[in-house]
């Protein structure tokens, strides 16, 4: 005999209630993200947010995914791994957003995601390099950004042949994204049978370098690998400039920034980072970048930069899968979708991404850039 909860379940399940999707409607997509836009990297944040805009709009513009109109709705962490909690709780219990896009920070995204899992809502595309983003395995789980190791495992060994370098050292943050460089590094180099003949390391926030230079430069070191981000990778530069000291410096992604010409000026010139997009400087050799980098300027009043095609790509990437799911889109929908794509190489030169059932990073290919003349140049092929 069946009781009136299992009667009245049988009914809403009849009647769909019990199949809705959560942030899908009959003509709406919500798509929910977590940004600093107030905190150490608000302006990161905000070209995320400002790249996520502008796709969503064309989207809109040309009707939406499958008759469903995209909705944006955008929280501030200011880089805090707590208000990032709150955030995430908002947007997936207030809001009720079908995915979490192209959340900023790893510490933030480690402490935002059980909150979204809870509620089967998809982490999709943090932009971080950090392993946590796709290990270990999780199905809600989905990566775009070749890890910092996998970077510098590449990178460091094929510079320093290239260079005909003789001694390797680094300068890092103290903290999991500078050892991820070193650590990565420290692989790479290993397998040309190089080791770090110099380490040395610097709290978040300093900014005095001195001895860190003085240590490198009376090792004899002629190539160094910067786990830095921007102001540390301007001051370490600066104060070796200074001293005369003048090796190959070679740093993550997280210096492939403008900022570091911008802010640093002419020394800068000659500092080599990994990269996985270019930047899009409004005046590119290819008409298609220099194209959308005007249309970014037009729409926003600001010159777009590589955090403006990472948040572009997260929006495409979504509408692209969303599309693929079909009319009756669900997480279930998106994810089997998603675990057949190849995405191909873009605009702005990303490298194929591919994924899978048990394949939950798009790809680990990562290329060197080059500041010269205060302009990023692309100096390399994607390296296996």
């Amino acid at each position: 005999m069946k009781t009136p909860a299992l009667i009245a379940a049988a009914l809403a399940l009849a009647s769909g209630h019990a199949l809705a999707q959560q942030g899908v409607s009959k003509n709406e997509i919500v798509i929910g993200s977590i940004q600093d836009l107030s905190g150490p990297i608000a302006g990161f944040g905000k070209q995320v947010r400002l790249g996520m805009l502008l796709r969503v709009d064309e989207a809109n513009e040309q009707g939406g995914v499958n008759g469903r109109k995209l909705k944006l709705i955008v929280e501030d962490s200011a880089y805090d791994p707590r208000k990032a909690v709150l955030a995430a709780q908002k947007l997936v219990n207030q809001d009720k957003i079908f995915i979490m896009a192209g959340h900023i920070g790893t510490a933030q995204n480690m402490a935002a995601m059980p909150v979204q899992f809870e509620k089967n809502v998809i982490n999709f595309f943090p932009v971080t390099a950090a392993r946590e983003m796709y290990e270990p395995f999780h199905k809600l789980k989905y990566s775009f950004a070749a890890t910092y190791f996998d970077q510098m495992r590449s990178a460091a060994p094929k510079l320093y042949k290239e260079r005909a370098a003789k001694k390797a050292c680094t300068m890092y943050q103290d903290d999991e994204f500078g050892l991820e460089v070193m650590r990565g590094a420290e692989a790479g180099l290993k397998d040309i049978g190089v080791e770090l003949a110099e380490k040395t390391t610097y709290k978040r926030g300093a900014t005095d370098f001195s001895s860190q230079v003085a240590r490198m430069k009376s090792a004899g070191c002629d190539f160094v690998v910067l786990g830095t981000i921007i102001r540390e990778t301007i001051g370490a530069i600066g104060e070796s400039r200074k001293t005369g000291f003048s090796p190959t410096f070679l740093g993550s992604s997280a210096a492939y920034t403008d900022l570091i010409h911008k802010l640093g000026g002419k020394a800068m010139d000659g500092l080599y980072a990994t990269m996985t997009v270019q930047h899009p400087y409004l005046d590119a050799a290819s008409q298609q970048v220099s194209f959308w980098a005007n249309k970014y300027k037009t729409k926003f009043n600001e010159d777009p930069t590589v955090f403006s095609v990472y948040g572009y790509n997260v929006i495409d990437t979504i509408i692209r899968a969303s599309t693929k799911a079909g009319a009756n889109l669900s997480t279930e929908t998106f994810i089997k979708a998603m675990d057949t794509m190849t995405i191909p190489p873009d605009i702005f030169g990303s490298a194929e991404a591919t994924f899978g059932p048990q394949k939950r990073l798009g790809s680990n290919l990562s290329r060197l850039s080059q500041l010269k003349d205060a302009r990023w140049v692309v100096v390399s092929d994607y390296m296996k």
